[in-house]
Order: C-alpha cells, then structure tokens, then sequence
C-alpha cells in the first residue's frame, strides 16, 4: 500500500515536472491566497500528500511498542497515553499540506496548477493516478533488463577491443560483471 502510494506520488511529480519543461516557472516572492488555493487543490487532486497520512499511527504504533517492550505492566496507560497524544497531534496535519502547497505555489504559477488540477479531474489524469504504480514496476523493470544488457555488451565488445588492441587474449571472460551495479543504477 505505501509503494503504491509512493508510486502515484512519483507519478504526480513526474508529471508536475513535465508540465514544468514546457512552462515557466511562476517568480513570485507573494503567494497570493487564490495561489495557495490552486496549490491546495492540485496537490489534492494529485494526492501528492496521501502516503504522509501513515506517518502519525505509525509513530505511535513505534512509540507504544518502544514504551510497552519497556515497561509492561503500564500496557494499556500507553495506550491510552498514546492515542490521545497522537490525536492532538493529528491538527498539525494541516502544516504538511501547508507546506507543500507553498512548495507547489513557489514552483508553478497559479493558472498552471489550475491545469494540473483540472488534468489529474479528468478521466485519463485519474488513469495516470490509478496506474502509476504498475507503470513504475514496469519501466523498473525495462531499466534493470536494459543495464544487465549494456553490462552484458560493454564487457564483450571491451573485452574485445582490448585483445584487438593489446593483442592478448581472454581479456575478459565475456561475462558482464556484477549486476549490482547495473542494478543499482537503474533503481535510483
């Protein structure tokens, strides 16, 4: 569930910065309250904060099994400790979206985000929403066959022109070395 929603984020901002290569930033050191609006909804509409909402229960899911593991026989004044601390904390949710809207206004102009909002409201910005995850795996995937590929091929073709160059042979084995690398770079 927390990939899926890191994927739709990813997605949200790879989308965000699509429509940034074509259009000018917005330079303003006033962000107006409409332009916080627009920021607001296009964050919304893109759930751009949505995987945020785990943060507060699972700390205090950590805090109550950190406080319980410690001290046994308070389990339930823990508990209780917890869920009310953890329900006054909720209010500072609103801070997050805060900032992040002003992140978004700083960025993007307020008729831009009026766009983003008005894309990610149609049918094929949900599409993009509903299948980032999938299309992430995907390309994930394409990058890590890719690289195994040219780790494949530049050690061949290396190993080669080396032998041509020095005349030794073998020296390679023609295999590609460690995929981690390749791996590690498509992963990133």
């Amino acid at each position: 569930m927390i990939l899926a929603n890191k994927s739709r984020h990813i997605a949200a901002v790879v989308g965000a910065f699509a429509m940034l290569a074509v259009a000018q930033p917005a330079i303003a050191q006033e962000i107006s309250d409409s332009h916080l609006a627009a920021a607001r909804a296009a964050i919304g509409a893109m759930r751009t904060t949505n995987e945020y909402d785990a943060i507060l229960p699972q700390t205090a899911l950590g805090v109550k099994n950190e406080l319980i593991q410690q001290n046994p026989n308070l389990e339930s004044d823990i508990n209780a400790v917890v869920d009310e601390t953890a329900i006054s904390l909720a209010a500072r949710r609103g801070d997050l979206e805060r900032e992040v809207a002003l992140i978004y206004a700083r960025i993007f102009s307020e008729a831009e985000l009026k766009d983003i909002s008005a894309f990610y409201a149609t049918t094929t910005g949900q599409k993009v929403m509903d299948n980032a995850p999938i299309v992430i795996r995907e390309i994930r995937q394409a990058a890590e066959i890719w690289g195994r590929g040219i780790a494949r091929d530049m050690t061949q073709q290396v190993g080669q022109k080396l032998e041509e160059r020095v005349g030794v042979a073998r020296v390679t084995d023609g295999t590609a070395p460690d995929q981690g690398a390749a791996q590690g770079t498509a992963n990133q």
